[in-house]
């Protein structure tokens, strides 16, 4: 997964650009501290990825394009695309492997009534940001 070895970089220069800690970004995606702080290890032996929907709720909350996190001038092939955490056997046909990443796509729509809360956020001040997260106790 050669496209993926900036992956930690990208990763953190996306978050610090939307002014979020790490654990600001564990509570976004509902995954533990420790797992982000791994993401974006330097060490490579030590570093972990994101399976797809931890992938797709990174670029969800980080407001970034998918190749923005990858590397896609490394892939071998640039038609084929390995995401880890989406594995198939070659019994797997693609429709399932499509339905599945339908459901994953499913699964982090925001209601309504979400989104309208995310663009009130996204309109509002730091100062009211701040505010918003303490009233939140984080």
């Amino acid at each position: 997964m050669r496209y993926m070895e900036t992956f930690w970089q990208r990763l953190k220069e996306a978050r610090e650009a939307r002014q979020l800690s790490r654990r600001d970004l564990a509570e976004l995606c509902d995954v533990d501290l420790a797992v982000v702080t791994r993401w974006e290890h330097v060490d490579a032996r030590q570093r972990l990825y994101p399976a797809v929907d931890e992938l797709i709720d990174l670029c969800r909350h980080l407001d970034v394009p998918l190749d923005s996190l990858l590397d896609p001038e490394m892939m071998v092939n640039p038609g084929q695309l390995q995401l880890p955490g989406l594995a198939f056997s070659n019994t797997d046909e693609l429709t399932g492997a499509l339905d599945e990443l339908e459901r994953q796509f499913q699964r982090i729509q925001p209601s309504e009534e979400e989104a309208e809360l995310l663009r009130r956020y996204r309109n509002s001040t730091d100062e009211n940001r701040r505010m918003i997260f303490q009233l939140l106790g984080r």
